[in-house]
């Protein structure tokens, strides 16, 4: 062998150990997928009370917010005898519904929306007490239109008065929103006086969806069991989504302090399934809505997380943005609670004040 193959030979030699010392005989170990940076989402939640458009429409009952005009009928006026509450049926013949009291009512709405973000307003609002779309639109395209808000999204429910749930959000939909209805097997006669959940997808910049729940439960005086029934309607359309969906459920719970105190309805309903944005936040927060007649106060008003449910998308709470957001003045009462709103007087906001929360959610790539 001269020198020439000699070399060569050598350097193919080098060649296959090296290749073989990268190869190798075993398995490579797998590679633990990196967390990418958290999208930052700030949802509110906001029981506007009554936001109507002053309009009649057919098959509600809205004829307490209507024009004062519009109710100088006999027609109307016997309708309103029959309201047993004394001072809805005051409402009903008396409260003047006209242009400048919704002019008013929508730019304090839309001054409290703006508390958000530094006057930006939250990524996603779940909204409560909306007549229709349309007052809706007029909203967001009139008072809020510098904030980058999709189009409204809110779906027709059964609700007899006519008020539905909604939300406005800067994230785009993933797909069309769908309202659940309430079925209340051991009422169907009260089944007009409630409002189903609305569903919407929407889609984050990081390629996950995040699927929000607005929900506006029984009023109080309505036995507890329908609101167990809400409950668990809001728990099975959380069950059906997949499982690493990040999922969020906003709005008026109308479980009351006492309510819970007795019948342990977030023990037994919510926290099985949900973290609750003020349990692990606004530790100074006394609630979001005051009961004078029994001096208390109750987190109506929740926004609640289910975000670590498997797969490579998590969502968590930052305990230190959960807030209520009571600082527009016209939101306070003189003695410190919410300021309810009054169109005679031009004064109030609504009888609720809004939660805060931001949801991070992360994707593991």
């Amino acid at each position: 062998m001269n020198r020439e193959n000699y070399c060569r030979l050598i350097a193919l030699s080098l060649v296959s150990v090296l290749l073989a010392a990268c190869v190798g005989t075993s398995p490579r170990s797998p590679v633990n997928p990196v967390e990418a940076t958290p999208v930052a989402v700030t949802v509110m939640t906001f029981n506007v009370q009554n936001l109507f458009d002053g309009n009649d429409d057919p098959g509600k009952d809205d004829k307490a917010y209507l024009p004062i005009a519009a109710k100088q009928n006999p027609a109307h006026i016997d309708a309103c005898a029959e309201i047993e509450v004394a001072s809805w049926r005051d409402e009903c013949l008396n409260l003047d519904w006209n242009s400048a009291a919704i002019e008013h009512k929508l730019t304090v709405l839309a001054d409290t929306i703006r508390q958000a973000n530094g006057g930006l307003g939250a990524d996603v609002i779940a909204l409560q007490e909306v007549e229709n779309l349309g007052i809706l639109e007029r909203l967001r395209s009139n008072y809020l239109a510098d904030l980058g808000y999709e189009p409204a999204i809110l779906l027709e429910g059964a609700d007899l008065r006519g008020i539905d749930v909604a939300f406005l959000s800067k994230l785009p939909l993933a797909g069309p929103p769908v309202l659940h209805p309430l079925t209340l097997a051991q009422f169907p006669d009260r089944e007009r006086d409630t409002r189903g959940v609305l569903q919407a997808d929407f889609q984050l910049p990081n390629g996950a969806i995040l699927t929000g729940f607005s929900v506006h439960f029984p009023a109080p005086f309505h036995p507890t069991e329908m609101r167990v029934a809400a409950f668990t309607h809001l728990t099975g359309l959380l069950q059906s989504l997949p499982d690493d969906r990040p999922v969020f459920a906003g709005g008026d719970f109308n479980t009351t302090s006492t309510e819970d105190a007795e019948k342990h309805m977030l023990d037994t309903y919510a926290r099985p399934h949900w973290t609750l944005a003020h349990d692990i936040g606004c530790e100074d927060c006394k609630g979001s809505h005051y009961y004078s007649r029994d001096d208390s106060w109750s987190f109506l008003d929740m926004i609640l997380l289910a975000g670590k449910r498997g797969g490579n998308t998590t969502a968590q709470f930052r305990a230190d943005s959960v807030e209520i957001a009571n600082r527009n003045p016209a939101q306070v009462s003189k003695y410190g609670t919410p300021e309810r709103y009054r169109s005679a007087e031009r004064s109030g906001v609504s009888d609720h004040w809004p939660m805060l929360a931001t949801i991070e959610v992360a994707q593991k790539q």
